[in-house]
């Protein structure tokens, strides 16, 4: 057998931070949208904040997305054997915390997002 040499290109991506995601599914492919939400200063919008939202969708067929699911798991398992349990930021318990007190208690309604999702 004769040895062929082949060259390969691959092009790299830009790097992305997502600060939120979501998934959703058809017959055929299981969608995931990594989303980066980032409130902006922008003078020139007095009525509303301005905020910058960038996503990357994914998609995958659902024997892919089962092999995902496993292999993530796999490496949290692996991540909290090494450096312990994951769990909920304190500060993200705080402010979830006060978001529920808010929409107990009725309050004046106002424009302000909620990035917390």
């Amino acid at each position: 057998m004769s040895d062929k040499k082949v060259n390969v290109s691959v092009n790299d991506g830009m790097d992305f931070f997502a600060n939120e995601a979501s998934v959703t599914f058809n017959t055929m492919q299981f969608i995931l949208d990594f989303k980066s939400i980032t409130p902006r200063m922008d003078m020139r919008s007095k009525d509303a904040p301005v905020l910058s939202v960038k996503h990357n969708v994914v998609l995958v067929d659902p024997y892919h997305a089962k092999s995902f699911h496993k292999l993530l798991g796999d490496v949290i398992k692996n991540y909290e054997s090494k450096f312990g349990k994951i769990t909920k930021p304190k500060a993200l318990a705080q402010a979830e915390k006060d978001s529920k007190k808010k929409t107990q208690s009725p309050q004046k309604t106002s424009n302000i997002p909620n990035y917390l999702g």
